[in-house]
């Protein structure tokens, strides 16, 4: 891989073992749906997928997942009756590269085939910005000594599968004078998705015909082509479901009119300007004497190309569109690793993640029920219903005595993970209050904070013998120990929750909209509720630091046995994996940070001196190279903050290099989304130092050794700032 003008990456040589790498650093995306950037004439191996936000169907084990749509990209390259593949022939040279800067992807090849004909292929496609359900595609034969024949198809395949799961019955072809449509439905979800295709070519046409096939409908363009000449050929894609308009496919023909006068370069200007007003506010400018510059336009290009700017019934999942990891379901990754980003550069786009978790409180309700609490209790999976979609059980390798044997694995984070409803009204605490969205608030947010901080009430288990609250039998952020008792993170973002509940409350009781005290009467929240809700808070336990200022994670953690990392410097696995599920209860080697990333999110409320001994202490005790995703730009954050430069920009690279370089080697199932989101809070909160408080903000810069500056912007209070910090 290599990089050009800090905006482009691109890769000069083809790999077929690294065709699924390949595929998901370089989709393309507009916010409504992500294409992997698989080759339009197929390769063995590929995982060829478009997912469509909020387009779920029901599936075995994991109850739902984004269903694969249609492949708009695909084509069929014929010579003479040869078929273009790079598994055949000669490969002269290869190119793809992908702009950051406008999300368009191109490769071009240098192709030989078996008989000598030698041809150079342009393949272009981008999914507009200005038009989120017009997706284009161009590509150029440019002949160096072929004479004959071209064909070129241009199938709407249907038979798109999630791995080996198909959720497609097929409803209608339909055609119109030179377009093409595929309507089909999800099989149990009954979702309806149109995808209509019109062509445009440049070329000496002989010949074209539609293959009316049920579910594949293929236009065919044959071609003379001679030596020194090119053919260009254009598709334009319209993509709707019955999420988006009551007749998708007569909207998919009515888009495809409507853009029929405009050329390419047209259509590529209104695309590119509406990403030149994405990037005005989002962009991260380094300058530095490394390369991460481009590593950091990567993660927040693959935020951008996830996050929703027209529908508030979504979220971004785990892996975002980018692949089958997760199968798109939300986890607490959107609201504590994703979402800041959002809030301080895009506040509509926050505001639309934050709305998908007010439209699924019936889910968060019936699951607060189910386990027999008051309120509203967030699901550790959600997608489309806002009900608990976790699996209960996952089948899995599992090392015995006679090697591996699948077995069925009990998934406890469903039942028991629970830190996530908090997680939630933390996330609407600091839009609200970088934004000013008072009409946000009252409307959305203070009944998800009300709501579930009545299920928090409840939730608090009395303690007679020791005249306290706790929380048992919980998972916190460390996933290597679960079932343990008061969490020092879950235990405090349960007060942090219950004392926010209560400033919500009073700016209700102040607020001159009637609409206030309606919400109140609803809810049945008294000042006297609130009040009783304060007093738990107070009776919460809390571990006491000790003599060395350390907070224990959970009951027993100082029990454990101690891990020396250093001795298992040459391991290729997790800590997890190398103990095993039950082993990794027993020893101090944490999934991912816990009690440091109780430290950052309430920072104002810890010393600097507390905040310095427990990352030295957990530091050591946390599995960086092999555990989570979603813990080195935690720790670089508050490294940062303690003035820890060189460990703070090492946890950096661990983040910034997780999918572009694949370090974690799974990136085949889809981008890291909390690593990304935790790339741009390590240079902003982190290196940068920015600091928000209702005096207004400023920032502490601790710069990584050679890096001269940073440049970012942000809204405060509906104001753009734009600041640039020098080391």
């Amino acid at each position: 891989m290599r990089t050009e003008t800090g905006w482009e990456i691109i890769y000069d040589q083809f790999v077929p073992d690294t065709m699924n790498h390949l595929e998901t650093v370089t989709m393309v995306g507009n916010g409504y749906l992500g294409t992997r950037g698989s080759f339009a004439e197929g390769y063995p191996g590929a995982n060829r997928a478009t997912f469509v936000h909020g387009v779920f169907d029901d599936t075995p084990i994991v109850f739902t997942e984004l269903a694969n749509t249609p492949d708009w990209t695909a084509l069929l390259i014929k010579l003479n009756e040869q078929v273009f593949s790079l598994r055949d022939g000669t490969l002269h040279s290869f190119s793809t590269s992908l702009n950051l800067k406008n999300g368009v992807l191109t490769r071009q090849v240098d192709w030989e085939s078996a008989d000598n004909q030698r041809i150079t292929i342009t393949f272009e496609r981008f999914a507009c910005l200005h038009n989120v359900h017009l997706l284009m595609q161009r590509v150029r034969i440019c002949s160096q000594n072929f004479d004959g024949q071209v064909e070129i198809q241009a199938p709407i395949n249907g038979y798109a599968l999630n791995e080996q799961i198909m959720h497609w019955q097929h409803f209608a072809n339909n055609q119109h004078p030179d377009a093409n449509q595929l309507v089909i439905k999800t099989i149990a979800s009954n979702i309806t998705v149109s995808v209509t295709q019109d062509y445009r070519y440049q070329g000496d046409l002989t010949q074209k015909s539609i293959w009316n096939v049920p579910m594949q409908p293929t236009a065919v363009f044959s071609f003379d082509l001679t030596a020194g000449e090119s053919v260009t050929f254009e598709k334009r894609t319209a993509l709707f479901t019955s999420r988006d308009t009551a007749n998708p496919s007569q909207a998919g023909f009515d888009l495809l009119v409507h853009s029929a006068d405009l050329k390419w370069d047209q259509i590529r200007e209104q695309h590119d300007d509406a990403w030149n007003a994405l990037w005005s506010t989002s962009d991260v400018k380094i300058d530095s004497d490394d390369d991460v510059q481009i590593m950091v336009r990567f993660c927040l290009y693959q935020l951008l190309i996830a996050g929703p700017q027209h529908d508030d019934q979504v979220n971004i999942g785990a892996k975002t569109l980018s692949g089958y990891g997760y199968r798109g379901h939300v986890f607490w990754d959107t609201e504590i690793f994703m979402l800041p980003f959002f809030t301080f550069t895009q506040p509509q786009i926050a505001r639309n993640l934050l709305s998908y978790r007010y439209h699924r409180l019936p889910g968060a309700r019936k699951k607060a029920k189910a386990n027999g609490f008051d309120g509203a209790q967030f699901p550790w999976e959600s997608a489309d219903t806002g009900e608990e979609v976790t699996p209960t059980w996952v089948p899995a390798w599992v090392d015995n005595e006679d090697g591996k044997s699948m077995e069925l694995v009990r998934i406890w984070t469903g039942d028991i993970q629970i830190h996530i409803t908090a997680d939630v009204a933390y996330a609407i605490m600091q839009y609200w209050k970088i934004t000013g969205d008072d009409e946000f608030m009252l409307n959305h947010g203070a009944q998800i904070i009300l709501e579930t901080a009545n299920f928090w009430a409840s939730r608090l288990e009395w303690n007679q013998s020791k005249e306290r609250y706790e929380i048992t039998d919980v998972i916190g952020p460390d996933e290597n120990h679960d079932h343990i008792d008061n969490n020092a993170f879950t235990n405090r973002l349960v007060v942090w929750h219950l004392q926010t509940a209560q400033e919500i409350v009073n700016w209700l009781v102040m607020n001159p909209d009637k609409q206030a005290d309606e919400l109140l009467s609803k809810l049945g929240i008294t000042q006297a509720v609130s009040q009783q809700w304060q007093k738990k808070a107070a009776l919460v336990y809390f571990p006491p630091l000790t003599d060395e200022g350390i907070i224990e994670q959970f009951d027993g953690f100082f029990d454990l046995d101690f891990v020396d990392f250093s001795q298992y410097a040459d391991r290729t696995k997790s800590m997890q994996e190398i103990f095993g599920i039950e082993g990794t209860q027993k020893v101090m080697a944490l999934k991912q940070a816990d009690v440091v990333m109780l430290l950052y999110l309430l920072r104002d409320e810890f010393d600097l001196t507390t905040i310095e001994a427990n990352y030295d202490y957990y530091n050591i005790r946390t599995d960086h190279e092999y555990g989570s995703s979603l813990g080195p730009a935690m720790h670089a954050i508050v490294a940062a903050m303690i003035g820890r430069r060189e460990d703070a920009y090492q946890h950096f690279l661990r983040a910034a290099k997780a999918d572009l370089y694949d370090v974690r080697g799974n990136i085949k199932d889809g981008i890291h989304a909390a690593s990304l989101g935790g790339v741009w809070q390590a240079v902003v909160f982190g290196f940068a130092g920015l600091r928000v408080d209702q005096d207004g903000w400023s920032v502490h810069p601790t710069l990584p050794e050679g890096w001269r500056s940073v440049e970012f912007s942000f809204y405060h209070k509906g104001e753009l700032q734009r600041v640039r910090v020098n080391e």
